[in-house]
């Protein structure tokens, strides 16, 4: 029997494989896609992430990172990052290091799904493995937790999102937050010549009316060459609780607020290595405190973020007022991991 099988091969799942390996514990990652997957991601990886990732061993390549801009037309603010920079990466280039660091640790990865689950007192079996315990990163959208019955139904439903990259040199070094009433756009240089832009919104529609609220992003953009679309959503992902039994859930599968902030890599990360912490101490149980714990200022901050742009009239005061309080947004910004 293996100590950790983990549902998933993205970051989360990857990550949490490498924590266990570095554990001491034998760990096998059950994956459909071929890597290095794509997916709608902003691309920004905030300093506690890169702090994560070379926690692992890695140094993926990509474009640093020296805070995050705020912009509304002519108004703007914006705050460094303290001490260390964060990364603009590729999301292909980053699962495609983070797949060759887990094969280069001795995680087995094979292809597949995880389907029905089984749990016994001693063990947990899926996909034809049985191990010790199943963590499931299986994405926003997680079939292990529906499975399980952990995701809460109704609600409000979450945001959506789109990416695209443009082939152009990027024009700054900042994450750069485009704000209209409808939503925002998300600038991330990702390479020498790549410049990734995501936008969100509560409204399903194509990319290019999304766009077009940003007249001023349009215009640095006009004439580059784009890649294609690629979409996720609703974001807004509800959980009842993170471990069932011997089934621990991280990375998006553990529950999803908004993109907003960017900080959906550096949590993946994080609630992977919490979750590993917890088995290796023989503790599964304490996950569920060090996951709130971890995603506590994200929650709170995205959720304050959210409320504050719910409406298009308060919406357009964000970006005054940051600018009018430095302070303020610089302190929001530090709290980022």
């Amino acid at each position: 029997m293996i100590d950790v099988l983990v549902a998933g091969g993205g970051p989360a799942g990857l990550a949490a494989a490498m924590h266990a390996r570095l554990a001491g514990l034998t760990a096998v990652v059950v994956e459909p896609r071929t890597a290095p997957v794509d997916k709608a991601c902003g691309e920004g990886v905030m300093p506690g992430g890169v702090a994560s990732l070379r926690a692992l061993g890695l140094e993926p390549a990509g474009r640093e990172l020296r805070g995050i801009r705020y912009l509304d037309g002519d108004r703007r603010a914006e705050a460094p990052f303290r001490g260390r920079p964060g990364l603009g990466v590729r999301r292909t280039a980053l699962h495609h290091a983070l797949h060759e660091r887990a094969l280069g640790l001795g995680v087995r990865i094979v292809p597949g799904r995880v389907g029905e689950v089984r749990q016994t007192r001693d063990g947990v079996t899926a996909a034809g493995i049985t191990a010790r315990w199943l963590i499931a990163a299986d994405g926003l959208h997680s079939p292990v937790r529906r499975r399980l019955g952990l995701e809460l139904p109704g609600g409000p439903r979450g945001r959506y999102g789109l990416r695209r990259h443009y082939r152009l040199a990027p024009w700054t070094d900042f994450v750069e937050v485009h704000w209209s009433g409808q939503g925002e756009a998300y600038v991330t240089p990702v390479a020498d010549g790549l410049v990734g832009v995501a936008v969100l919104s509560r409204v399903r529609r194509g990319y290019d009316e999304h766009l077009a609220g940003f007249p001023a992003l349009i215009a640095a953009l006009r004439g580059a060459p784009a890649t294609e679309v690629r979409g996720a959503g609703p974001l807004l992902q509800r959980v009842r609780r993170r471990v069932a039994g011997r089934v621990l859930l991280v990375g998006d599968a553990a529950g999803y607020v908004d993109a907003l902030t960017g900080e959906g890599i550096a949590l993946a990360l994080a609630t992977a290595e919490a979750a590993v912490r917890c088995l290796a101490a023989g503790r599964p149980e304490r996950y569920e405190r060090e996951w709130t714990l971890v995603t506590r200022r994200h929650r709170l901050l995205t959720k304050a973020l959210l409320a504050a742009s719910s409406r298009p009239g308060t919406a357009r005061l964000i970006v005054p007022v940051a600018s009018r309080m430095p302070p303020v947004f610089a302190a929001a910004v530090h709290a980022l991991r």
